[in-house]
């Protein structure tokens, strides 16, 4: 299982936010660039970045992601209120190894099948779920389309995975957002990460063991320090238990 370290940039600072609120960021004193760079010291493989300017549709962080892609020397995956295949095939252009796409696959799907034909392995459809309906427009807007439905219409397209999110989990008990996740991606051939459901190493291990959780994100959680990256990664990356064979 891959571990994605998420940042989450908004006018240039870290932050993250609670149950999707975007006018409620948390900030957090950290150094963008430097944070990332740790997260690659310590033996991330991926990392995840959000410009929430583009999720909230004004400003832009384009500058430092640029500085972030640059520095870390891992692949970046990249989310933030993509709408056009230009904005998107610039993104790739500029280094980013996978584009992230959830308003644009919900009201343009045939544009976002084309990019990941024509890219294959570098789009990820985000799957945003808020008390059982699919969101759109950064959390925000809610779609006519429900989440299974929505996964099965990108049945067969090369996508490099899909990424679920329960915006409205608890913050302090991740077990209903393992419940809706498992479900959806038992559903789905597509590899699926995982996001709002680490708040300690446990979380981690417990879905190590959910099919075809492919990945999970964690980002409050580092900034918190509870969970530590290495111990993190190192559960990710363990090999499971032998299962005895019934006689």
């Amino acid at each position: 299982m891959i571990l994605y370290p998420t940042l989450e940039i908004l006018d240039g600072k870290c932050v993250t936010l609670t149950r999707g609120r975007l006018d409620e960021p948390v900030r957090w004193h950290v150094d963008p660039v430097e944070t990332a760079r740790s997260y690659a010291a310590t033996g991330a493989e991926w990392m995840h970045l959000t410009d929430m300017n583009g999720l909230r549709g004004a400003g832009d962080n384009d500058d430092l992601i640029e500085q972030i892609i640059r520095a870390v020397g891992i692949p970046v995956q990249l989310g933030g209120g993509f709408r056009t295949r230009e904005a998107v095939e610039r993104w790739i252009d500029k280094g980013a190894g996978r584009i992230v796409l959830g308003t644009m696959a919900v009201q343009n799907p045939d544009a976002v099948k084309a990019l990941a034909k024509y890219h294959p392995d570098q789009i990820v459809v985000a799957v945003d779920i808020y008390q059982g309906q699919l969101m759109t427009d950064g959390w925000r807007t809610a779609s006519a389309f429900g989440p299974a439905e929505f996964i099965a219409a990108f049945d067969g397209v090369p996508l490099a995975g899909l990424l679920i999110t329960d915006i409205d989990a608890d913050i302090e008990d991740s077990d209903g957002s393992l419940g809706l996740i498992s479900g959806l991606a038992a559903g789905t051939r597509h590899a699926v990460i995982a996001r709002g459901t680490v708040r300690t190493v446990d979380d981690v291990a417990r879905l190590r063991y959910i099919p075809n959780i492919a990945g999970t994100m964690i980002g409050r959680a580092l900034m918190s320090k509870d969970v530590d990256l290495g111990e993190a990664l190192a559960i990710a990356r363990a090999v499971p238990e032998a299962k005895a064979e019934f006689l």
